[in-house]
């Protein structure tokens, strides 16, 4: 019962920093437009254009997206950032890592181990500390609803292993 109740306590602490108004508005907006109205992914946004994902993350298809931040982004050195840039593959590749199947709320995400990304690898999930963590990335917002999946945001940029 306990090994049950941290990652209950960790989702509702969480959950409690949405907004409930700001989610609803968002709702009837898809992922990528809901993500275009927060200054806060900019970056990503302007990733995922250059990527020529918009289409594959507006469609019906219901997905999850871990969102970095630009804060996020900010702690990826340049140099890295850049050679992402000058192949769309590769960052196609960072993108889709942090994308999941189908739409995963925070209730759901914390009883995960692990999860199977678009890009084919699989991300690790734990729970430490009341916190809830995708590989080393620590979830600062969950359950933004868009018309076709959710976002929770994230403090870090996930990695795919190569």
């Amino acid at each position: 019962m306990k090994r049950f109740m941290l990652p209950l306590i960790a989702v509702l602490a969480i959950a409690a920093t949405v907004v409930p108004s700001a989610a609803a508005a968002s709702s009837s907006k898809n992922l990528v437009q809901v993500a275009a109205s927060n200054p806060q992914f900019s970056t990503l946004v302007t990733l995922v254009k250059k990527a020529g994902l918009v289409s594959a993350l507006s469609g019906k298809s219901k997905l999850t997206v871990l969102a970095p931040t630009n804060a996020a982004f900010s702690k990826v050195p340049k140099k890295t950032l850049n050679a992402l840039l000058k192949n769309k593959k590769q960052l196609q590749a960072v993108l889709l890592y942090h994308v999941l199947k189908g739409a995963v709320p925070a209730r759901t995400v914390v009883k995960l181990h692990s999860a199977k990304t678009l890009e084919g690898s699989s991300i690790k999930i734990s729970v430490r500390g009341g916190k809830v963590y995708v590989n080393n990335a620590r979830v600062i917002k969950t359950d933004v609803k868009a018309s076709n999946g959710i976002i929770h945001v994230i403090n870090a940029v996930l990695i795919p292993p190569k």
